[in-house]
């Protein structure tokens, strides 16, 4: 099959080279014509298969078709039939920053020839908002968001999406897995419901089926077989130690267990500086990592990282969620996560494709209340460690098998309070320590 069998505009097939585009992939075979069609689709491929592609060709289609309307209707030039204000015609989400810019570019690959005919406008956070916002004055054809940054441009009144015609939500799977649930929701709430929508990803976790059923009618769902893959292993360890000993236990992992790289999760901005410097003058090489960074430096501490320039990051659950490190060894919990879901997200980030991942907690006997409501609604239970040195004042508790609560159970008004105490805590000064 060849790209002109799939009904593609004759002048949108002229922009794909024959070299770089030789014939359109099974997932493009598939996707392409029921996307023109207006159909919803659910595709499931792995990644390198084609999938923006699959995607990007049937929105430009659309595009060309509606500026083809607009020169029959008697309108030569768009200018003279302007945009709709501050209206979105196709929303395209990413989880990363990174995603975003690389999709935004083959959009603008393919519509380089209309020149400014069709807008292509790319958003994600971490750089000033205000060019983002006059960026989107006039409205725009398709925009490449990543969800935290369209719900701030949304808050600023900077653009509607009630006249969204196609939905794309690209690696649906790890903008789940990154915990943007909440954002994907507020985000829903404010698109029509008459709408086409693509739903694509690399893998097709259990999480993905209510978001499909919530989003998609009727779908064509294409599954594309890649390589299966292999299985992670998360080795998970709970250490008991007192809150003003962390810091010096987690220099003796660093130097002496050791850890070759650790990404750890503090609660506050403040821990992150403190403890990185603190780090860094034990002679490990460590960098913060939090929503007060600029842009710039966050990108150069993750370069750094993953070029193993930086053994140690200290980062805040907010600044991590656009974190993907390939063969990342290990993952410490510094400050406990404030549930089990974010427990999941974070020890998530090791231990992938088949590497064997590492996942450390500390546990203090303030935290210790919080630790067993994660360990229950987790569905895990780890013997409490200590190690010589840097044992808690208070005895280790019993380890019973009532330690981690029924399973089912709803938490008593007592465990609640405990849980809110114990995430007050976490987010004082004494992570610092």
């Amino acid at each position: 099959m060849s790209f002109n069998e799939l009904g593609l505009m004759p002048e949108l097939l002229s922009t794909l080279k024959p070299k770089a585009y030789p014939a359109p992939t099974p997932v493009q075979s598939d996707c392409i014509p029921a996307a023109l069609s207006g159909k919803d689709v659910w595709v499931t491929a792995p990644t390198g298969s084609g999938k923006t592609l699959a995607y990007a060709l049937p929105l430009v289609n659309h595009l060309l078709q509606s500026l083809a309307q607009i020169q029959q209707q008697g309108h030569p030039t768009r200018s003279s039939h302007s945009r709709n204000a501050k209206q979105v015609q196709s929303l395209v989400l990413v989880p990363t920053r990174e995603l975003a810019i690389q999709v935004s570019q083959t959009f603008m690959g393919l519509t380089a020839q209309w020149g400014r005919l069709c807008k292509i406008t790319v958003v994600f956070g971490g750089v000033s908002i205000n060019p983002q916002m006059m960026g989107l004055r006039g409205g725009t054809d398709i925009l490449i968001a990543t969800p935290g940054r369209l719900i701030d441009l949304m808050a600023h009144n900077a653009l509607q999406l009630s006249q969204v015609q196609t939905l794309v939500l690209d690696e649906a799977d790890k903008l789940l897995e990154l915990g943007f649930q909440e954002e994907l929701q507020t985000i829903l709430r404010q698109l029509p419901k008459h709408r086409q929508t693509l739903l694509l990803s690399a893998t097709k976790p259990p999480s993905m089926h209510p978001l499909a059923q919530a989003l998609l009618q009727d779908p064509l769902v294409i599954h594309i077989e890649g390589e299966a893959p292999q299985p992670s292993v998360i080795v998970q360890r709970a250490i008991y130690t007192d809150v003003g000993k962390r810091t010096q236990l987690l220099k003796h992992l660093i130097k002496e267990a050791p850890l070759k790289q650790a990404l750890v999760f503090v609660a506050t901005q403040h821990s992150s500086e403190i403890v990185a410097a603190k780090l860094r003058v034990a002679g490990i090489a460590a960098e913060p990592f939090h929503g007060q960074l600029s842009q710039g430096k966050r990108q150069q501490v993750l370069a750094d990282f993953k070029a193993q320039r930086v053994k140690v990051v200290l980062a805040t659950d907010l600044a991590a969620r656009g974190l993907d490190i390939e063969k990342l060894p290990a993952v410490v919990n510094f400050d406990l996560p404030r549930s089990a879901v974010d427990y999941t997200h974070r020890i998530g980030r090791t231990g992938r494709a088949g590497e064997e991942g590492l996942a450390i907690s500390f546990v203090t006997p303030e935290s210790l209340p919080h630790w067993s409501l994660i360990e229950k609604r987790h569905a895990v239970k780890l013997d409490l460690e200590t190690l010589v040195g840097f044992e808690a004042t208070a005895p280790v508790p019993p380890q019973g098998p009532s330690h981690g609560g029924i399973k089912g159970k709803r938490p008593s008004k007592k465990d609640k309070l405990r849980e809110l105490a114990a995430q007050q805590s976490a987010l004082t000064g004494k992570a610092a320590n």
